[in-house]
């Protein structure tokens, strides 16, 4: 196993991460920003009050997104498998 084979792994997992994690992130930080700028608005200041709308943006957004996120580690994981002879010898 090279370096390099050990970089293309680590920076393969890095984007896979980023992919697995923007589905859920992007939708909580655009539903916190409405709910802070509701908030701004008319001056309620309840930190609990953003937690359920985020909560349900982000179930919803696993919801939509799951199996695609599902397909997409199931893949990688099983094409690392199937490389572990050839990374190996």
């Amino acid at each position: 196993m090279t370096p390099e084979s050990v970089v293309a792994i680590g920076q393969q997992a890095l984007q896979l991460t980023v992919l697995l994690a923007a589905p859920l992130l992007l939708p909580a930080l655009a539903a916190g920003l409405l709910i802070g700028i509701f908030q701004a608005a008319t001056q309620i200041n309840e930190v609990t009050l953003s937690f359920i709308p985020k909560l349900l943006v982000v179930v919803a957004a696993l919801m939509l997104a799951g199996s695609w996120m599902l397909q997409l580690i199931v893949s990688y994981t099983r094409q690392l498998f199937e490389n572990i002879p050839s990374l190996l010898g």
